[in-house]
């Protein structure tokens, strides 16, 4: 099964190096899709030029959800050269 993609900023991680799912795309994203976040929820994260897969966490520290990654399996997306 195809897992979904959702924007997200790359720049935008904890100290503990997962990706907070609270900036605006990320927001619209996930309401345009009717997708509710919860613990294990994988999903490809990306931004403009790279995306990764995602394991969906709360965390209990920010009172907020995140997005664990393995920072080395970022994909480079192709671009407009």
């Amino acid at each position: 099964m195809k897992k979904t993609r959702i924007f997200v900023d790359f720049q935008n991680a904890d100290t503990a190096g997962r990706i907070r799912l609270s900036c605006v795309g990320t927001v619209e994203d996930l309401n345009r899709l009717g997708i509710v976040l919860r613990d294990g929820l994988e999903l490809v994260v990306c931004s403009y030029e790279l995306e990764a897969d995602g394991v969906v966490t709360y965390s209990a520290a920010e009172k907020r959800w995140v997005a664990k990654i393995d920072w080395d399996k970022i994909r480079h997306l192709p671009g407009d050269g």
